[in-house]
């Protein structure tokens, strides 16, 4: 999972007496008040002292105004010359726009481009509406709709207020796969009202991604729009969310060495991502989840989907694999942890129990939302089916995502580093196989596709070209 929308990041213009152990101690403070150190830049370098500009994140403006009176303590040694919100300068008109793949720089090309040339293409799109795959953008351009009614820690701030978080995903889909992505908002909350809009502007899209919908009308809405297109749909929210969880899963099973099919597995809490979690984990390994959450509607969807429900106290003391997802900060105690469990508290910014006190409770591996982040699924999903044309989404092409993830992980990582573009190259891969493999690709990928790729035998307008890639 990311991190929540609702974390605050300030730049403190610091000037350090230049002597041993200045940084140190006020590294330390940020540290012990609670605050995480981000980007460190040198400023000016001189005999008596540095200036450096030092991020920090925290989670609101209260704990922003601690943090400074903490600081306070070193003020013999460490002087705070400015505070700036560099994030407002970053998000100033936004952080994507449309910009041409050909010039239009002479009037030659303009007719070209525009009219009377661009009147023969339509002309041919009009006779055969496939043809638009070819001669528009719709092969390479995700919609991403939302209503803003669940925005990560920030909760129903409406469709305007995320447009910013809109438009994060769309420049990380366009930096990571070379994919356009269009923020659509979609200013209702009433799910039949949501499903209209999607399908009235659905055809300029080769994918539907909706993000950032409150439960119960997140199903809903999800349901209805992949019943009524014959293209991928998908809430980032729920699937992005499961694959990573997976791919946390599978990698953290391999490194503690148990095989994931003799594990009995919890779930806690049983929101978007709760319960989307829960089917992906039970259409991999066959076995039912024992899940717990306050919601009965939630609980009768588990049931639905093949699931079990207990108490908190009997996931917590029978499984050996625990996921949380409730956004409840503390909810699970170490004297609860049991010698062995693996443990993935995902809520932000604060999880279900720190990573260390499950350790030290005896888990034999505990991660949280910092390590699990949904950014490492959407990108390659999209990239994977949109390359092959695929239909839509099934448990099978989710899981291959997941597995593909894990299998990039770093030894000493749980999972690889989310803005590495050659991980996000091989989820695509994964997917394109897996789409085709269940017979849901308009443009079927062969058994060969992996060697022509690594030969730079892949079709010029693949995105698996090394001319894509090699960048």
């Amino acid at each position: 999972m990311l991190f929540s929308q609702a974390q605050v990041i300030r730049t403190l213009r610091c000037k350090n007496r230049n002597v041993p152990g200045v940084m140190g101690r006020l590294a330390t403070l940020i540290g012990e008040e609670g605050a995480y150190m981000g980007e460190i830049k040198t400023i000016s370098l001189g005999t008596n002292a540095v200036v450096r500009d030092i991020d920090v994140l925290v989670e609101d403006e209260a704990h922003f105004k601690r943090l400074l009176d903490k600081l306070k303590e070193l003020k013999k040694d460490v002087q705070i010359l400015e505070i700036r919100d560099e994030v407002l300068t970053l998000h100033r008109h936004g952080k994507i726009e449309t910009k041409p793949r050909v010039p239009i720089t002479t009037i030659h090309q303009l007719r070209r481009v525009y009219t009377p040339g661009v009147a023969n293409v339509s002309r041919l799109i009009a006779q055969d509406g496939d043809r638009a795959d070819k001669y528009t953008w719709i092969p390479l351009t995700v919609g991403i709709f939302t209503n803003g009614s669940r925005v990560l820690g920030l909760g129903n701030i409406g469709p305007l207020a995320s447009l910013p978080v809109m438009e994060g995903k769309a420049a990380l889909l366009s930096q990571l796969t070379g994919l356009n992505a269009v923020p659509i908002l979609v200013n209702t909350r009433d799910p039949k009202e949501f499903v209209e809009t999607v399908l009235r502007v659905e055809k300029g899209f080769g994918a539907i991604h909706l993000e950032d919908i409150e439960v119960p009308h997140c199903f809903e809405i999800e349901e209805k729009l992949i019943k009524a297109l014959e293209k991928p749909v998908m809430h980032d929210d729920q699937h992005g969310t499961a694959v990573a969880a997976l791919a946390a899963i599978l990698s953290a099973c391999r490194r503690v060495k148990v095989d994931i099919q003799k594990l009995s597995i919890g779930q806690v809490g049983l929101g978007a991502a709760g319960l989307a979690i829960s089917k992906l984990l039970m259409g991999f390994t066959g076995n039912p989840v024992l899940a717990t959450d306050l919601n009965e509607d939630a609980c009768q969807r588990l049931r639905k989907a093949g699931g079990k429900i207990g108490k908190l106290d009997d996931v917590l003391s029978t499984c050996d694999l625990i996921v949380a997802t409730t956004g409840v900060p503390g909810l699970i105690k170490k004297e609860k942890i049991r010698k062995g469990q693996i443990i993935l508290a995902l809520s932000n910014p604060v999880p279900e129990i720190e990573p260390q006190d499950a350790l030290d409770a005896g888990a034999a591996l505990a991660a949280d939302g910092r390590s699990v982040n949904n950014l490492l699924g959407y990108p390659g999903i999209w990239r994977g089916a949109l390359d092959c044309r695929a239909k839509r989404l099934t448990t099978p092409i989710y899981v291959a995502a997941a597995q593909a993830i894990a299998a990039q992980s770093p030894k000493d990582e749980l999972l690889p580093n989310p803005l590495d573009v050659r991980v996000h190259a091989n989820v695509a891969r994964a997917v394109a196989l897996a789409v085709t493999k269940e017979g849901l690709a308009k443009n079927p990928v062969e058994d060969d596709y992996l060697k022509n790729e690594a030969s730079g035998k892949a079709p010029e307008e693949s995105f698996l070209s090394k001319e894509r890639w090699e960048r």
